[in-house]
């Protein structure tokens, strides 16, 4: 069971702090809430945010208005902390301050190319004393709170049965093999610093991202 901290940034509640809720917890406007938002825009249960497999996931409860993470509509999500929840007209920061702190200090001079993903594990093994403010003001940094937000490559799930595994095997060999197909038809002209799509190929960027799409829908909505 973990325990999470809510604090609203924007909204009706702005300033209220929702401190070490233990998970499962539903957030909305209803009673029966362990986080209840006076939002007229919330849904009566919009999300819920979970523990699973040592992860703390964020699952938008089919809500009226959606749910946005550091400004992408989401179904799923896996929270870290520094996070932006979006919901209605309320925002919500994820994560209490020492928590967000030592995300921080897990990023300074990090190379994201590698991915940076800081895990409740690793939080536990980071210096208690690491300041907010001193994290957020470093001076070779100037730019770690958007380092909060960076997309990282995401770990592929574990303990997949075979058919699983083969099913998200056949899915990543498929975008693979358009992506290298479409890689292959750019144009770099000499002495220039731009590239070059046909506008076929370019529709077919465009239809990738649709599939795309459409997979992060059906894995967020799967149909009962």
């Amino acid at each position: 069971m973990a325990l999470v901290t809510l604090r609203v940034l924007d909204g009706a509640d702005r300033g209220r702090v929702f401190g070490e809720v233990s998970t499962p917890l539903t957030i909305g406007r209803e009673e029966g809430n362990p986080v209840q938002l006076n939002d007229e825009r919330v849904s009566r249960f919009h999300l819920k945010i979970q523990e699973d497999q040592n992860k703390v996931v964020l699952t938008d409860l089919e809500s009226t208005n959606g749910t946005k993470v550091n400004g992408e509509s989401i179904q799923l999500w896996v929270l870290r902390p520094g996070d932006v929840i979006s919901l209605g007209r309320t925002v919500l920061l994820y994560g209490a301050r020492e928590e967000i702190a030592k995300r921080l200090a897990n990023l300074r001079g990090a190379d994201l190319a590698h991915g940076v993903a800081l895990e409740a594990d690793e939080l536990d093994q980071a210096s208690p004393t690491i300041a907010l403010e001193y994290e957020l003001q470093f001076p070779e940094d100037p730019a770690a709170q958007s380092k909060l937000h960076t997309l990282l490559p995401p770990e592929l799930p574990e303990s997949l049965g075979p058919g699983q595994a083969a099913q998200l095997s056949e899915v990543l060999q498929y975008l693979h093999l358009r992506i290298r197909g479409l890689l292959r038809t750019v144009r770099a002209p000499a002495k220039s610093d731009r590239v070059t799509l046909e506008q076929r190929q370019w529709q077919n960027l465009l239809d990738l991202q649709d599939r795309l799409a459409g997979y992060l829908r059906a894995i967020g909505e799967p149909e009962e």
